[in-house]
């Protein structure tokens, strides 16, 4: 349990969630994320864990659906992690927030990844489904009925698993990517939104508090919560 940042602050506000925001210091943070998310999201590791064993049973082939994709860089990176291992993975990405499909029309994108502007609400009207339903620091930024919704959602949309990655807060951790991130993210709301992301953030007890029936949560280095449904 962390003793400075003991109590959560869900109201802080990212700048970068201003929509009058600076959009050079915008794109440069959904470029930057790209870097930051490789080294500490630890997409390599769930991957390796909890998507690729299903993908070889499937006889290499699964579907996935990123929820809150951002600048796309996890869609990418879960693609590049599966066709390095000769497996394919068909990812629709989405997204509330037009910008980020405006950032994302200009970088180089594999033909198996699908960026749309729209909401896990209107995939569940369409009745889609996905082997694999995924976000990566979503849930710290949702009140408590969206969490509710959110998951209940990707469960009616998933097949296989449900996987949420989040930040867990920390004292240490807030200091370490303080330091990281004044270092070598520059020009951008990286090291600020970080740190405003950690205070949102949840601590174990917390999430496993308001979790939903069935979900598993487990912990990952460094300082990571993986939130998890798994049909029977």
């Amino acid at each position: 349990m962390p003793f400075f940042l003991r109590h959560r602050k869900p109201d802080l506000q990212e700048l970068m969630d201003n929509p009058n925001c600076d959009s050079e210091k915008l794109k440069n943070t959904y470029r930057q994320f790209r870097t930051i998310n490789k080294f500490l999201s630890r997409w390599d590791l769930i991957y390796k864990k909890e998507i690729k064993p299903i993908l070889e049973q499937q006889n290499g082939k699964g579907s996935l659906l990123d929820i809150g994709c951002g600048g796309g860089d996890i869609s990418i990176q879960l693609s590049e992690l599966a066709a390095k291992d000769g497996l394919h993975l068909d990812i629709t990405s989405i997204d509330s927030d037009p910008r980020s499909l405006e950032y994302i029309q200009t970088v180089e994108i594999p033909s198996n990844i699908h960026f749309r502007h729209t909401l896990s609400t209107n995939l569940v009207r369409e009745q889609a489904s996905f082997d694999f339903v995924i976000s990566n620091h979503l849930l710290h930024h949702l009140n408590h009925t969206s969490f509710e919704t959110i998951c209940s959602e990707a469960k009616l949309l998933a097949t296989k698993k449900v996987i949420f990655n989040d930040i867990e807060r920390s004292d240490l951790g807030y200091i370490f990517f303080t330091v990281l991130s004044k270092l070598f993210f520059k020009n951008s709301f990286i090291s600020y939104d970080g740190r405003v992301s950690i205070k949102r953030s949840y601590t174990f007890d917390e999430l496993s508090k308001i979790a939903p029936h069935n979900w598993k949560l487990r912990r990952i280095f460094p300082y990571r919560l993986n939130l998890i449904y798994e049909k029977e």
